[in-house]
């Protein structure tokens, strides 16, 4: 009678194991690790962490990183945009998406602070298990919910955006910087830098919206391309347009808004100043 071995194998295989460390990546890749950081921030990988906080990449990230960096070597492309064309290629997953949420910046502001997230729960009226949650990439936030976090930490949500430098006269629609609330709406910011408008793509599927009123300072127009779209100012104005249809209002009015079609809508939405 032959005697087994046992040749089970590892649940997890060493391809998929998380186990470089950012040094280590950013030399195989060619960036530096700051760069490396940024891209996290868009969503493009999502290291794991140990204990002490250390990020750890696995060998799949490297092959997504290397392909990023040649679309900005090739193609030029900033990263947003990058990440962009690797989400319509089904590249960069949905999980990755999560990740470029704004929730990322909110945790590094509350770390600078020296805050809890009991803290920030409080003053915002918001549970710490949905803001655990939204800074570790696994939750969307409402605009109104982003707006409020904003204020507290005395930000906007133009800040979410990647920064840059002043744009080109120009923007391609490869070259838009993209923000993703919920998953019903997403924001595609049209000119950035110096500029007195904020002017947005505003992209939203049937049945999303902002959720609760918000307000802040300054003025509103916006222009239904396609779909339809409602709104409602304050608590006794709701309107519900069609493509052609404008509206401008006081950004200082209460006002909330969905898609109620069947289709996604479109709308051409500016801000000034750009305080949104």
């Amino acid at each position: 009678m032959s005697s087994r071995k046992n040749l089970s194998k590892p649940s997890v295989s060493r391809a998929a194991a998380a186990t470089l460390r950012i040094s280590e990546v950013a030399a195989r890749v060619g960036i530096s690790s700051s760069a490396l950081r940024a891209w996290e921030a868009l969503g493009l990988v999502a290291p794991t962490r140990t204990l002490s906080r250390y990020r750890l990449y696995k060998e799949d990230d490297v092959r997504l990183l290397k392909r990023a960096v040649f679309l900005r070597r090739a193609r030029g492309l900033n990263p947003a945009a990058i990440v962009h064309v690797l989400k319509r290629q089904g590249v960069v997953s949905t999980p990755a998406e999560n990740t470029a949420s704004p929730g990322l910046r909110f945790r590094r502001l509350r770390q600078r602070k020296g805050l809890s997230l009991a803290q920030v729960a409080r003053a915002t009226n918001i549970s710490v298990g949905f803001l655990s949650a939204l800074e570790r990439g696994q939750m969307r936030a409402s605009i109104a919910t982003l707006r409020r976090i904003a204020r507290y930490y005395d930000t906007n949500i133009l800040s979410f955006f990647e920064p840059a430098a002043d744009n080109s006269r120009v923007v391609r629609p490869s070259e838009r910087k993209v923000l993703e609330t919920t998953k019903g709406v997403r924001m595609e910011l049209l000119a950035w830098g110096n500029t007195a408008m904020e002017p947005h793509l505003f992209r939203v599927k049937p049945g999303g919206g902002s959720g609760e009123s918000y307000t802040h300072e300054g003025e509103e127009f916006l222009h239904i391309l396609r779909g339809e779209f409602e709104i409602w100012l304050n608590t006794d104005e709701h309107y519900r347009l069609k493509p052609g249809d404008s509206l401008y209002f006081q950004s200082t009015t209460p006002h909330r808004w969905r898609n109620p079609g069947k289709t996604e809508s479109w709308l051409l939405w500016i801000n000034t100043p750009p305080t949104f």
